[in-house]
């Protein structure tokens, strides 16, 4: 990096600064633009498309540059944050004026992924978090920040799967671990997950305040993890963090969990069609009219209750709002005018605030008053009054800022016109010699007009120049040369002072510096009076959050038609009568959607569903998995009743997914996520599993999925609903007793197939995969053609058997006995009956046919290969 020749102070003084942030793009201020040098340079001018120039040019190694202008800079750090990047932000500290040699630059800030503070660069409705994991003896522990609202929380978590759920669950943008630890789950999280990893050193000192943070946390193993996170908060920052919270401590297995795989199948926050959040549960749930209610409301979704007090507690309040109508539309009204109290707190500690949110600020707190009034008049119940006690408007920073800021301020907190008139008697002086100034120039333009005869003569002013006269080339004859003092030629003017002018302009421009200076001290002031109730104004918009989220939840129940669920006590069994898909019943507008009953109650744990593709299979297993999620999360549901128990985990195995960056079949993919429910899955879970087994051969996947529903039915006992095309399982109901069949009901009408999208009782009588091609639009000769194979392997199949009956009813001798796991004829055990044929005495016929067999790899033939080679056997044993 550095040149041959020797360097200049000034890219000396870039060099030691850089050596102190290897790892980060630093913006290095030199006037009005934020330069970059080197390597920072070349790649930065690549990724954002900047001019790359060089410094130096004599030099012998020319120095690669470019730069942005300071007052747009943050579109373009806010690109590179964006890009996974850090960038270093260093400024001049001293007055150029004052500096005796190079002035003085210090880095002030490092900007990350997870400590963006600008408003335009976070998504208002989520969190931008931060975390930092620990690895101990026996667990790990997980803390986590967000600066822009102060929330802090810490966990502790088994195993690496658990921390990788965890921060999946939170969409961390940046992770901290200390150097050298952790490599693999480092690896894992690089690679699976959008998440930029950084790693600090072992050396940990918290200090000031931010030590007061742990205060809350008893549990002493938590607090390395604490200081791991707020030391690299404090190192990046370098300024006040006064708005963050003291650390909670929550457990994980306090809510319901659901991993990454269940999120993205039951398509939670984002679609799988576009990636963006319409046509998912959030997207149906958000009603919310505040900011920090649209947060609040995506955390309760990633982690719904599972304590039956609280979740009752919600929808107790959710039913007074439904109650409540009129009430409910005046404070939804009252909410649409509340600004976001979490993050303007965090802005005043942050000292970013400008007059403009002052003055939202102010708003919002005009509004926490009609919200009280609004619940007084709905004469709620308990669950409300623990609200209203909380409801606190902070009367006196309102009042504040009403009596202090301008009701339209500038953006700028240092040029003026912040600050009312008659909030400072010194500060009235100063506006008031420069409101009396200037009519005092307006009364002098007229006057000098009338004394010239120049009707087209202005008093004007710039920066440079100040106060000056203009009069047009072709008037410059008239005026008095000797009062009138040339101050510019322009083309067609010349400007002029007088002695009079250049008197009254040292005074108001006396004034307006003094003004600007006093008001921008009078503002620093009033921003450290509301600094000082920030942890008022952060308990103030926790409870205007939740509120936001229960409307919300009362408004999307009455629109469409949901009903509060009821919650089993003393028993697992579900119950929903009439039961929809929220979000597909959404999106299918004025179209009629055909609800289904949904029963696992009694000795029922498992229901077996088969039916053709396309016909509702998979959207009747994801809408009662929503039912339960939206349940628990203190919503009414859609049915026309429902009784559910309290789930603690959910798993899904739905969708065929490859992942070819981690090398993972489709198949790989399946039984990954099956292991992971069969791993970690209890009796109060809920199982959903869509064609499990299509990944292999027929047999492979036929025994598989007969052994995965025999685990859960024997071992696990989790409520489960299974779909499959293996009619060959169905048979399963005849020996294990809390396994149930149902179909999705079809019929054909003139060769055409058409879905009844009603669940019905027992098993489907086919799977109609060439009508459902049909359907598709495939060519009718191809349609034709595949039903008439179809035809052929079916006369072949029942050919088969009947040969097996035959050669059964010859056996001279009681067969060998075969491994059974019961009496009942399954999918596994007609492949061993089919084998068994052959143990007894033969003949020679069907001793050939056994040669041939024993000479025949069977893995290696594909299942069209297989029935070929079973009708030429056959053929041989007539």
């Amino acid at each position: 990096m550095p040149q041959k020749t020797k360097h200049t102070p000034m890219m000396e003084q870039y060099l030691n600064i850089k050596k102190q942030y290897p790892d980060v793009y630093l913006f290095y201020r030199l006037g009005d633009f934020y330069e970059l040098f080197f390597d920072d340079a070349v790649e930065v001018a690549q990724m954002l498309e900047l001019t790359l120039t060089s410094r130096n040019k004599n030099a012998e190694d020319k120095i690669p540059m470019c730069g942005v202008p300071h007052h747009s800079a943050q579109r373009y750090i806010d690109a590179l944050i964006e890009r996974g990047h850090k960038v270093a932000i260093c400024e001049q500290v001293e007055d150029a004026k004052l500096a005796k040699g190079m002035v003085k630059r210090e880095v002030v800030q490092v900007i990350t992924p997870g400590t963006v503070m600008n408003a335009a660069s976070v998504d208002a409705k989520e969190n931008n978090y931060i975390a930092a994991v620990l690895k101990m003896e026996q667990f790990h522990t997980l803390a986590y920040a967000d600066l822009t609202t102060g929330e802090l929380k810490v966990t502790k978590l088994g195993s690496p799967e658990e921390v990788k759920t965890e921060l999946q669950s939170l969409k961390i943008k940046e992770v901290l671990f200390e150097k050298e630890e952790e490599p693999s789950l480092i690896e894992r999280l690089e690679s699976d997950l959008e998440i930029v990893v950084s790693k600090i050193s072992k050396e940990i000192q918290v200090a000031g305040a931010l030590t007061d943070l742990k205060s809350q946390c008893e549990d002493t193993d938590v607090h390395q993890v604490l200081d791991l996170l707020l030391t690299y908060l404090a190192q990046t920052q370098m300024r006040s963090l006064d708005h963050l919270q003291p650390a909670q401590q929550y457990e994980t297995s306090h809510y319901m969990i659901y991993g990454q795989e269940a999120r993205r199948n039951l398509e939670l926050s984002t679609s799988l069609r576009d990636g963006t959040k319409k046509g998912t549960l959030l997207w149906l749930l958000d009603e919310t009219k505040t900011a920090m209610g649209g947060r609040l409301l995506r955390n309760w979704l990633e982690k719904p209750l599972i304590t039956k007090s609280a979740i009752e507690n919600r929808l107790n309040i959710v039913q007074v709002l439904m109650d409540h109508f009129f009430e409910r539309t005046d404070l939804t009204d009252t909410l649409t005018n509340v600004y976001d109290l979490e993050r303007l707190a965090g802005r005043v500690a942050f000292g970013t605030v400008n007059a403009r949110d002052l003055v939202q600020l102010k708003n919002s707190l005009i509004q926490i008053p009609k919200l009280v009034q609004i619940i007084q008049t709905m004469n709620a119940g308990n669950e409300w009054t623990q609200l209203l006690d909380q409801l606190d408007p902070v009367e006196e920073i309102a009042n504040l800022i009403e009596t202090a800021i301008e009701d339209e301020p500038p953006l700028s907190i240092t040029d003026g016109e912040i600050i009312k008139l008659g909030y400072q008697a010194q500060l009235d002086e100063y506006k008031d010699a420069m409101i009396n100034g200037k009519k005092w120039i307006a009364n002098m333009e007229a006057e000098e007009r009338a004394h010239t005869g120049i009707k087209n003569l202005k008093i004007g002013f710039n920066k440079v120049f100040g106060y000056y006269i203009e009069v047009t080339r072709s008037n410059v004859d008239k005026i008095d040369e000797q009062r009138y003092q040339r101050k510019q030629t322009l083309t067609n003017a010349e400007r002029y002072s007088t002695p009079e002018l250049k008197e009254k302009e040292a005074l108001i421009l006396e004034a307006e510096e003094k003004s600007k200076a006093l008001e921008y001290e009078l503002f620093s002031d009033i921003r450290e009076q509301v600094k000082a109730e920030i942890k008022r104004l952060q308990k103030l918009a926790k409870i205007v959050a939740q509120i936001d989220c229960l409307q919300s939840f009362a408004y999307v129940s009455e629109t469409y038609g949901y009903v509060r669920p009821e919650f089993n006590t003393d028993s697992q069994d579900i119950l929903i009568k009439e039961g929809r898909h929220p979000v597909v019943e959404k999106v299918m507008k004025e179209q009629v959607y055909v609800p289904n009953d949904i029963s696992l109650e009694g000795d029922t744990d498992i229901l077996l569903i088969t039916g053709p593709n396309m016909s509702g299979k998979s959207t009747y297993m994801r809408q009662l998995a929503l039912t339960v999620i939206m349940a628990q999360m203190g919503c009414y549901v859609p049915g026309e009743y429902a009784k559910l128990p309290i789930f603690d985990r959910i798993f899904t195995r739905i969708g065929a997914m490859d992942d070819l960056i981690g090398g993972q079949s489709t198949f790989m993919v399946e039984m990954m996520e099956t292991n992971h429910a069969m791993t970690y899955a209890t009796s109060k879970s809920l199982l959903l599993f869509d064609e499990i087994g299509r990944g292999t051969a027929t047999y492979d996947g036929m025994a598989l999925a007969e052994a995965i529903i025999e685990h859960v039915h024997d071992e696990i006992g989790a409520k489960t609903l299974f779909s499959t095309h293996y009619h060959e399982l169905t048979v399963l109901e005849d020996r294990l007793d809390k396994l149930k069949n149902i179909h999705v009901g079809a019929v054909e009408e003139d060769g055409n197939l058409v879905f009844l999208h009603k669940m019905l009782q027992g098993p489907a009588d086919k799977s109609y995969g060439v009508q459902v091609a049909k359907l598709a639009g495939l060519p009718e000769i191809l349609i034709d053609r595949a039903s008439g194979i179809l035809s052929e392997l079916e006369q072949k199949q029942e050919g088969l058997f009947e040969a097996s009956d035959r050669l059964t009813a010859q056996r001279q001798e009681k067969p060998i006995a075969q491994p059974s796991l019961a009496n009942t004829t399954t999918a596994s055990e007609k492949v061993d009956e089919q084998l068994s044929l052959f143990v007894s005495e033969t003949s020679e016929k069907e001793s050939n046919v056994i040669g041939a067999l024993k000479e025949t790899n069977i893995m290696n033939l594909t299942p069209l290969q297989a029935m070929t080679l079973l009708n030429e056997l056959q053929e041989k044993l007539k």
